[in-house]
């Protein structure tokens, strides 16, 4: 069986009306952004209005009601990050209401990949990403934040409260629902 080629017509191999085509989108996108009143920042001086519900920035390492760290050192956000930038080591709690809280507290901001997994996966709440996006550091050990960092960081932010645990990875979770509520939507299959 042999297929026969497709003829073309005039228009078809003049390939005049692809390229009109492709040239009113191209026309169409630079008509639009001209008419438009302003299309550069200056950026030091200006800054751009930034929508807090989905932006991810530095890190903070939130306070409870008590002005402690909130960390409990579960550990889950340095093992939900897929980039290995969390860094903790553990202590015996000075406090009764908790048995760990963390001696030391690393993110290396230089690694991160600002997924928000650390802080979807954090039950206490005690990491959040702030909308703060003007990171700037001289050598590679200033961009590792340490937990004083991070609580100073909180101290200067505690105004700005950014999104509460959005659904990152949303593994069948249903979105705008407390953690503690959200149930699985897809069933198991036996």
């Amino acid at each position: 069986m042999m297929v026969a080629p497709p003829t073309l017509t005039t228009s078809d191999k003049l390939y005049l009306p692809q390229v009109i085509a492709g040239m009113r989108t191209t026309l169409r996108h630079m008509f639009s952004v001209a008419k438009r009143a302003e299309t550069t920042v200056q950026y030091p001086e200006q800054k751009r209005k930034l929508r807090v519900e989905n932006y991810r920035g530095v890190h903070r390492l939130n306070k409870d009601p008590d002005g402690r760290v909130a960390c409990v050192a579960c550990f889950m956000c340095s093992t939900a990050c897929p980039a290995h930038c969390i860094h903790i080591e553990a202590g015996e709690s000075p406090w009764p209401d908790r048995e760990k809280y963390p001696v030391k507290f690393d993110i290396d901001e230089l690694r991160c990949i600002y997924c928000g997994m650390c802080e979807e996966a954090c039950p206490c709440d005690a990491i959040e990403l702030t909308p703060h996006y003007d990171l700037v550091g001289k050598s590679r050990q200033e961009m590792v934040f340490d937990k004083e960092k991070l609580l100073r960081i909180f101290d200067e932010t505690k105004d700005v409260k950014p999104r509460k645990n959005p659904p990152v990875t949303d593994y069948g979770l249903t979105g705008g629902q407390d953690k503690a509520v959200a149930r699985p939507t897809a069933e198991r299959k036996v």
